[in-house]
């Protein structure tokens, strides 16, 4: 078991960990880990997401259970990370929302998806896409309801109902995602050319992703709030999980879409919850810890869940 464990987590880590090192020892430049990180979030990515919607089986993916299962749990972290900012440890409002988005956005994507292959098979990634269908959907259009109900103090509906939509559909893997459903639903089939285009681009995309997010780590250097930065952490990395587990457990969740739902929910944050602090220029420094530690403390935190999960 444990030597299963290992081959399972240690080779997406070590990705990170390569470019981590490559780039703090200026191999790669920041810039150059910059264009890489845009190719997959830009482009690769939102291809990967794309197919894999495209060619779904919705009836099969869309499991009510899984979805309550997880995106309860993670409105119940978003609202454990914004009263635990504000009561704890003494934050204003709009540094709370930063900080619960922290808990709410796990990084499904770029560890999500390797992890969860690598420990149950490419077969066993229906939950995931399912999760990953509405997850930045979901995350952002709470998290920028939350921050424009608090800006503008409950006035002016119009304006944060437009501010929610702007956000969400200036992101590229929503829109990937959007396509893919279009596709799927109106039965549309990609060509045989452009299909073996996006299968070489996505063999791409998951390895640069996880090589490109080493090296955007380097950037987040863990400094003060050490108290409300391991406060997210452990919100991300185990109450969230725990959440699912317990839901999915009394809905009697199958066992493949359990498990993508325990594993996406003990992913680390993502760089997600440092974008959206980055955005509204509120508990920066929180959010890019966080980001880092978390990363790092998950290696045996998923440790953890997969032993649960054997």
């Amino acid at each position: 078991m444990l030597q299963s464990l290992i081959d399972v987590i240690l080779p997406v880590f070590l990705v990170v960990a390569a470019g981590y090192i490559a780039t703090q020892r200026q191999f790669f430049t920041q810039a150059q880990i910059d264009g890489l990180m845009k190719f997959t979030q830009s482009f690769a990515i939102p291809c990967l997401l794309f197919r894999a919607i495209a060619n779904l089986d919705l009836s099969a993916s869309f499991d009510p259970k899984l979805l309550i299962s997880f995106y309860t749990g993670a409105a119940i972290c978003f609202c454990v990370g914004i009263i635990g900012a504000r009561v704890l440890f003494r934050r204003d409002w709009e540094d709370s929302i930063a900080i619960g988005f922290c808990c709410l956005f796990s990084n499904s994507v770029l560890l999500g998806l390797p992890i969860t292959e690598r420990a149950f098979g490419p077969d066993n990634l229906t939950g995931n896409y399912a999760i990953i269908a509405f997850h930045s959907p979901f995350c952002y259009g709470l998290g920028i309801t939350a921050m424009e109900i608090v800006r503008n103090r409950g006035s002016g509906g119009l304006q944060t109902v437009a501010s929610v939509l702007k956000a969400m559909f200036k992101n590229v893997l929503i829109l990937g995602i959007a396509i893919g459903f279009a596709f799927n639903l109106l039965g549309f089939v990609v060509p045989g050319a452009v299909d073996a285009a996006l299968q070489l681009l996505i063999r791409a995309a998951l390895p640069t992703a996880l090589f490109a997010l080493g090296g955007v780590l380097v950037q987040y250097r863990p400094e003060g709030d050490l108290r409300t930065i391991l406060f997210v952490c452990f919100t991300s990395l185990m109450i969230h999980p725990a959440i699912v587990w317990t839901l999915g457990s009394s809905l009697n969740l199958k066992l493949d879409l359990f498990r993508s739902g325990v594993l996406n929910a003990a992913m680390a944050t993502g760089f997600n919850g440092y974008i959206f602090a980055n955005m509204y220029g509120r508990a920066k420094r929180v959010a890019a810890s966080s980001v880092l530690i978390a990363t790092g403390a998950s290696v045996f935190t998923v440790w953890f869940w997969l032993l649960v999960l054997s």
